[in-house]
């Protein structure tokens, strides 16, 4: 789909049409059940998602959809978009940055990490995602993809009673 995307040149109109179908996915359970159900056959599923989205989505992605369908990966569904979504983000130099502190940012501290972030990464812009958890003490984690920076206060301690141990353990090898 990506290729089919890239190749007519039109990843923002799939992007768009995808997260549009997400949304409505997600506001409609009952269709994954539906899709999900085991005593309905693949060739009712696939009729019924073409009923539904034919003519309101692109005819490639309801090709896509029923597919999807008809090779019984519906419950994978998800995880394609997902990728399809990380994809084109990658290719126009979006990234994605997930923020978690104790307590939460004001407004120009959330421009001062997006700032931050924009001059040590190679990405032109930030999809800025904030979270608090209390047990992080003070401190912040940024994750970006599989990239983890974590310079909170519970893993200092947690490094700080490692380091204690060792020593301990060097200590009470030499009594």
């Amino acid at each position: 789909m990506y290729e089919l995307a890239v190749e007519e040149r039109k990843t923002d109109v799939f992007l768009e049409e995808i997260t549009q179908l997400e949304n409505i996915l997600e506001d409609n359970p009952e269709f994954a059940r539906l899709m999900n159900h085991p005593k309905i056959t693949k060739e009712e599923k696939t009729g019924i998602a073409e009923t539904v989205f034919k003519g309101r989505i692109s005819e490639e992605l309801t090709g896509f959809l029923t597919l999807i369908i008809s090779k019984d990966r519906y419950r994978e569904l998800d995880a394609i978009f997902d990728y399809f979504t990380a994809r084109v983000k990658e290719e126009e130099g979006i990234g994605t940055a997930y923020v978690t502190t104790a307590v939460p940012l004001r407004e120009e501290q959330k421009k001062l990490v997006e700032e931050r972030l924009l001059r040590t990464t190679p990405y032109r812009s930030m999809e800025m995602h904030y979270a608090q958890d209390a047990a992080l003490i003070g401190g912040m984690v940024i994750r970006i993809g599989d990239r983890v920076v974590d310079s909170s206060i519970r893993s200092r301690l947690l490094k700080l009673q490692r380091q204690l141990m060792k020593i301990q353990l060097v200590n009470m090898g030499n009594e």
